[in-house]
Order: structure tokens, then C-alpha cells, then sequence
């Protein structure tokens, strides 16, 4: 059962250059990375001759956990993708990375993000002759690197992405380099990493986060720069930047929610920022109360934070269980009614009789957190009041983040006192904008120049919105086409 109350990141890149059983490192690699997709994943390498793939839905675990699947990915170069899908077609066709034949060989790419004038390109390129085997923004790469007049795969690439509008890490491979590409304003976060193996030789890692290095012994070189193409072949890695610069606007919700907290983001360690964020929302929202509940898993280091800035005792009052997949059983209404159940429960001994804070992160349509409310009630909570690490959830994201469309955003249509009394608490705050910022090492929020990405929160798109369509809106249009 994925929680449909929160926000979800659509997918998780890993690349990997002169590296014994690349495919093994890979899944490695995309094992780490599970969080940032759950619904599909796909690795393909490329053995000095020829490429070779394996996509599969489901989790990493279940497509590369036996010898026969990971004997026909031979290889040293490899590249691998965990998708989140935004529509309620998962196939195979929509599963990354994906592979084409050009003149010049064979070109595998898998991203994360979103291209926001996917449609308006893909009427262009349909027009052209182009015949799309998908229903992804992604597969736009690969028919405008098709289309180009420059005669190497490179001076294709930049064509490419100069003619895409979005936000957007790539990690792409040929027969003769692995490529990571991150867009210019770095929304999304893409980083380096560097192996040295047994027998002394130096390979290299691409991966959306340093978690996925930690995992297969990579030593952390350096965040991919906004709007840089990284190299890599046996001579090693080089930079090219086709971009004129510009301030970046990272996704800020990358530390809020997404990122795993063993990761450091832009040079920052997600879980210290989460604690800080906490420790800054206990000072803006103050409340008497006789225990800190942190709503598993994201909640936690945030619940932290306001726990030791405020005194009062951090306790594991809900219990998760790890081991909730879909729901197993035929989901009647009474059935999605106790689903948060299945995922959550209550520690009686520390709720009961006393005054609890629940920390979380976001608000999204507020159905979860009712639940959860509820299920405090029920186990006799005197009060319950809720603080959340991020401000209020306004508007929709169109960078690569799935989120549902304005209007069924609780914050966008309710104040915080209307919201509380939707959720059921006895009292409600969200962090400051300001706070946030605060949190996070800034001075506060410019608004002629933030240094993140916080559209969800402010409205203020970084990117023009050039389809002008709700999230889910580009992909199912497409999906009315074709059918």
C-alpha cells in the first residue's frame, strides 16, 4: 500500500564506469535508492561489445536477486533506473532506462524530473515522424538526439537539452562513456562518486544520492554542477557546462522529505537539517505537552530536533510496520479505511493519558493525518496537537515530484485553523517559509533570489510552465491519444 497522501519522488538514477560485475553495483546502487521509486526499475550495461538490459516491475529485490538475471547483464559500464510512476499505467514500455540504435551506436538514458514542455515537443516531434514507444517526457531525449544535425552523441545531447524546458538529472551511456547530466537550475540532485577495486583500478559512479555510494564502497567526489555534463571514460572525467549560469534553486523538499537521512545533499547532511528544521519549528510553535511522537519514517529526525529544543520527551509513539507492500486484502472501503493501520499503530503506553505532539513533515490531502489522529484518540491521548517541518502545501509541483493536482491540496484551500479542525487536533503549525530557510543556513528567504526550489510552498515556479497543465495532466492527454 504507498501512501497516496504524500508526496512522491518519480524516480532514482545510478551509473557506473569501469567497475568489476557492474550490473551487481548498479542494483546495489538502486537498492539504496528504492525510496525515490517503488513501481519499476531497469538496469542495462554494455560488456565492450554489446549492451544488454533487464526491466522488471516491482522493487530492485525482486527483478535482480538471482545469478541467471544478473549473468545476462555483463560488464564494467553500467546504468540503472527506479521509477515512481506519475499515471496508473505502469508497463514496460514505460520502464527506464530506455535504448535506442543511432548511427553512431547504441544510446541507453535513464531520468529523473520532468521536462514541463514535454507535450508541446512531443506534437513537434510526432508531426516530424517520430514514433513514440512510450507514454514518458524521457523518451523526447532520445528522438531529439535522434533528429540532430551534429555528428557526435555529445553535440547531440546539448541540442537536446537546450530544447527541453524542465527540471531533470540524466545519466546516459554510450559505447564509449557513461554521462550524467543535471538541468541548469540543479532542481534535481545528481552527484560523483570514485571506486578503486581490488585490483587497484579507479572507476567511477553516478547516482542521485550519497546513500547510493555508501552502499557499494564509493568515496564521494562532488555534486554534478546545475547545467553540467560530466564525461566519463577511460581517460577519466570531463566537464563540459553549454549553460550560461544562473543562481541554482535546488528542490528543498529534497531535505523535508525525500532524500534518506544517511545522505548529504548540496553539502549538507539531510539529517542534521531535518533536526535543525525541528529544532526551528519548536521555536516558532511553541506548546505545552508531555511527549514528542514523530510520525514514521520521515518525521523522525524532525521530531528530534523539536524534542530537544523544547524539552519535552521524544517518544516512539506510533509503531511502523516495514513489512506493508500493497494491501494483501481485497481493498473494500472498510479495508482503505484501516489501510493506515496496516502501516502504522499505536504505542499505547506512551500515548495514553498524555499530551502528544505528532511531528511530520508535510500535509497533503490531510487523509493520513486524520487517520493517525484518530488512531491517537482511540489510544487516549488527553490531547493531541500537530507540528509539521515543512510550510503549508499550496500548489503543485511540475519539477518531477508527484503531486496531486491545487485543488485537492488541503493547504490550498483551507487556512491552518480550518485545516486543524478538518484533521481533528487540537492545535496546528507548519514552519515558516522563513524558518525553513533559517534552518537550512540561510539568512531567510529572498524573493527576488531564493536559493531553493519551494514552488510547492510559495507558487513561486523557477521554470517556466511552458504545457501550462496539472501535474498528471501531460502524461494521461498522451495516454488519451493513444488509445
Amino acid at each position: 500500500m504507498i501512501d497516496d497522501d504524500k508526496p512522491h519522488e518519480e524516480c532514482g538514477v545510478f551509473g557506473a564506469w569501469n567497475v568489476t560485475d557492474a550490473a551487481a553495483i548498479t542494483a546495489l546502487g538502486l537498492h539504496a535508492l528504492q525510496h525515490r521509486g517503488q513501481e519499476a526499475t531497469g538496469i542495462v550495461t554494455h560488456d565492450g561489445v554489446r549492451f544488454h538490459s533487464h526491466k522488471g516491475l516491482g522493487l530492485v529485490g525482486d527483478n535482480y536477486g538471482d545469478a541467471k538475471t544478473m549473468a545476462g547483464l555483463p560488464g564494467t559500464r553500467a546504468i540503472g533506473h527506479n521509477r515512481y510512476a506519475t499515471t496508473g499505467e505502469t508497463v514496460l514500455r514505460n520502464v527506464q532506462p530506455l535504448f535506442a540504435e543511432f548511427e553512431f551506436g547504441g544510446f541507453a538514458v535513464g531520468h529523473n524530473g520532468n521536462l514541463t514542455n514535454a507535450h508541446t515537443l512531443r506534437r513537434a516531434l510526432t508531426r516530424r515522424g517520430c514514433l513514440f514507444q512510450s507514454t514518458m517526457d524521457s523518451e523526447v531525449f532520445v528522438h531529439l538526439i535522434a533528429i540532430s544535425l551534429y555528428a557526435n552523441v555529445v553535440d547531440r545531447l546539448i541540442d537536446a537539452i537546450k530544447q527541453v524546458i524542465g527540471a531533470y538529472s540524466l545519466v546516459a551511456l554510450t559505447t564509449e562513456q557513461l554521462i550524467g547530466v543535471r538541468d541548469p537550475l540543479g532542481v534535481r540532485p545528481l552527484i560523483l562518486g570514485r571506486t578503486h577495486g581490488a585490483d587497484g583500478k579507479e572507476g567511477w559512479v553516478l547516482a542521485s544520492e550519497t546513500c547510493a555510494l555508501d552502499i557499494v564502497g564509493a568515496d564521494f567526489v562532488r555534486d554534478v554542477e546545475p547545467g553540467e555534463i560530466v564525461l566519463i571514460d577511460d581517460r577519466g572525467v570531463q566537464s563540459i557546462k553549454p549553460f550560461t549560469p544562473q543562481p541554482p534553486r535546488f528542490c528543498v523538499f529534497e531535505y523535508i522529505y525525500f532524500a534518506r537521512p544517511d545522505s548529504v545533499m548540496e553539502g549538507t547532511s539531510v539529517y542534521t537539517a531535518r533536526k535543525l528544521i525541528g529544532a526551528q519549528l519548536a521555536k516558532e510553535a511553541p506548546i505545552e505537552a508531555d511527549v514528542i511522537v514523530p510520525v514514521p519514517d520521515s518525521g523522525v529526525p524532525a521530531a528530534m530536533g523539536f524534542s530537544e529544543a523544547s524539552g519535552i520527551p521524544f517518544e516512539l509513539g506510533i509503531i511502523r510496520n516495514h513489512y506493508v507492500g500493497r494491501t494483501f486484502i481485497e481493498p473494500t472501503d472498510q479495508i482503505r479505511h484501516l489501510g493506515v493501520r496496516l502501516k502504522h499503530s499505536a504505542n499505547r503506553a506512551m500515548i495514553e493519558g498524555k499530551r502528544v505532539v505528532l511531528v511530520d513533515d508535510s500535509i497533503v490531502r490531510g487523509t493520513t493525518s486524520q487517520k493517525i489522529v484518530e488512531m491517537m484518540r482511540a489510544a487516549g491521548a488527553a490531547e493531541v496537537h500537530m507540528r509539521i517541518a515543512g510550510p503549508p502545501t499550496t500548489h503543485s509541483c511540475f519539477y518531477g515530484i508527484d503531486t496531486p493536482e491545487r485543488s485537492k491540496l488541503l493547504a490550498a484551500r483551507n487556512n491552518v485553523e480550518q485545516m486543524a479542525k478538518l484533521i481533528g487536533v487540537d492545535s496546528l503549525a507548519f514552519i515558516s517559509i522563513e524558518g525553513l530557510y533559517q534552518a537550512l543556513g540561510k539568512p531567510g528567504r529572498d524573493p527576488l533570489a531564493p536559493a531553493f526550489c519551494d514552488a510547492c510552498f510559495t507558487g513561486d515556479y523557477p521554470i517556466s510552465l511552458t504545457d501550462n497543465l496539472e501535474p498528471r495532466d501531460t502524461q494521461q492527454s498522451l495516454l488519451a491519444e493513444l488509445n
